[in-house]
């Protein structure tokens, strides 16, 4: 179960970088919380002003339907993502490539080009 690998992530890893291919500057894990009316892994953004970094995050639902694809198709891209995952979409389109990232930071995808993930089996 992904939840599991996670909730451990959000507690061993609060403050390190979320991998992200085009960013300019970090995306940070935060920790666990409430998003969506569901547990969700927390991370921050960085403010185009200068200002407090923002909050966003990704349901542990969320992260379970996007591994379930991950494992049946090989691959997570963009258009499944906004179909499958249309609240987590309308959230931030950022949304996406923390999944991805965190994805990465487990050894299970790896990036392969802009809106697609690969399985890293």
């Amino acid at each position: 179960m992904i939840s599991n690998k996670i909730i451990q992530l959000a507690s061993d890893m609060a403050g390190d970088e979320i991998p992200k291919p085009e960013a300019k500057a970090p995306f940070l894990i935060k920790s666990m919380g409430v998003r969506r009316g569901e547990s969700a892994l927390i991370y921050t953004i960085p403010s185009h002003t200068g200002a407090r970094r923002y909050e966003k995050g990704v349901t542990l639902s969320e992260f379970e339907k996007a591994y379930a694809q991950l494992q049946s198709a090989g691959h997570l891209d963009r258009s499944w993502f906004n179909s499958e995952l249309s609240a987590c979409a309308k959230e931030g389109s950022c949304n996406f490539t923390t999944i991805g990232g965190v994805f990465e930071i487990l050894g299970l995808a790896k990036y392969a080009e802009r809106g697609r993930y690969i399985s890293a089996k």
